[in-house]
Formats: structure tokens, sequence, C-alpha cells
């Protein structure tokens, strides 16, 4: 099992490269991993290759093209973090939605894959896991620590299909009444599944940050492996 990068043609015009990876045994389900503000890198593409190992065609797409192709950068020194707000700040949203729609859409195509295909997203990633359930017919979708939820709540009543969401209770970066918000806009949805981890920082999820939390990580991920068995198998 080696990953690879595709190339996937964007809505409108031009490409994007997206690393992909397959399990052994395939026709599988696909799983759509989007990334932090640090771009496909290692612990992007150390994600696909987890997901494959576990049985599910992968596929991480570079959503900061429009940018600058190829963005991949850690989150161990301070020039680093900036330069991956800058790029924050400067993402398209709605753009990086199409993206990942599109290679949703070549996932799919693929004779590998059942076209079941599920979403999971991490930091900026988990908004947009979070808008792949409002925009997109995507099979379930999971978010780890989404930043700024809360500003797209008026589409949540566009969930088809089933949504966690993994909360950072001492998110840095989603404060308590963003997180309020969010629990009191979604807790009463049936499609929707919430997850609080009290006195975690964001990322906590992130092998290697500075926040990483072990229990809570491998809780998170459980619970996401379970809710990916239960909706794309």
């Amino acid at each position: 099992m080696t990953g690879k990068e595709i190339t996937v043609r964007a809505t409108g015009g031009g490409t994007f490269k997206a690393y992909v990876a397959e399990p052994d045994q395939t026709p599988a389900p696909g799983i759509l991993v989007l990334q932090e503000i640090f771009g496909v890198n290692h612990v992007m593409r150390a994600l696909v290759d987890g997901f494959a190992a576990s049985g599910y065609i992968a596929a991480c797409p570079d959503l900061f093209w429009r940018q600058e192709p190829g963005i991949q950068i850690t989150d161990r020194t301070e020039a680093e973090w900036a330069r991956a707000f800058e790029l924050y700040k400067g993402f398209d949203e709605a753009k990086g939605i199409e993206d990942a729609k599109a290679t949703l859409r070549v996932l799919r195509t693929r004779k590998s894959c059942t076209a079941r295909i599920g979403a999971v997203g991490y930091c900026l990633g988990g908004k947009l896991a979070y808008l792949m359930a409002t925009r997109s017919d995507v099979d379930a979708s999971v978010g780890y620590y989404g930043v700024g939820i809360e500003n797209a709540l008026a589409e949540a009543t566009a969930i088809a299909k089933p949504l966690l969401l993994h909360i950072a209770g001492a998110d840095q970066f989603v404060p308590p009444a963003a997180q309020e918000q969010v629990t009191a806009a979604l807790a009463g949805n049936p499609l929707v599944t919430l997850h609080t981890y009290q006195g975690r920082d964001h990322a906590f999820a992130r092998v290697g940050g500075q926040h990483y939390h072990q229990a809570a990580a491998e809780l998170a991920n459980r619970r996401t492996a379970d809710f990916f068995a239960q909706h794309l198998r």
C-alpha cells in the first residue's frame, strides 16, 4: 500500500493534486480527508495512509493550490505558523468546498471504490467537513475541532446524512460561546452526533502536536472508526 498523487480537474478550470492511498483489498468505500492549515503535509498523508490501512480508499486534496500548490509545512516554528495563518486568511472557502466536491466525484468514478464515501476534516478541514454535510451528497461526515462552524449554522437545515463533530472543550480558537452556539443548533438533530472533550485544546488529535492528548485522540479516533464502519460499509 503506497500513496500517490493524482490530478483533479477543478470546477471552472485548472487542476490540483490530491494524495491518495488504497487498501490491499478493493472495491472499498472512500474517505475524503480535509486538511489543516498546514497543507497536505506528513500529518495529513499519514492520516490518508492510516485510513487506507483500515480498508478505505482515502484522498486528501490540496485545497491551498489556488494560493500556492504543494504547501507542506509543520507546526514547529513561528515562521510556519505565520505562513499557515496567511494561507488560512487567503483561503476561499466556497472554492475550497468545490474542490473537495471535485475530489469526491473523482473518488466515486474509481473502479476500486464502492461509491460510498465519507469526509473527515481537521481544524480548517473540520469546518469544511461540516459544510460538506450541508452542501454535498457525501454519505457521512466527521469534523475534528472545526473552526468557525458557528458562522454557518444557518445551513444546518440542509444536513441530510450523518454528521459527527469532535469538539475540544478548551479550544483556543473556538471560544465557549461559539461552542454553545454549535451545540444549541445541532444537538436536537437526529443526524448529528456531538462529542465534547473537556479540558482538551485545539488539535488534541494531531500526533506530535503541542496539544496532542493520547487518550482523547484515541477515543475520538475510535468513535470516528465506528461511525464510518456504520455508515459506509
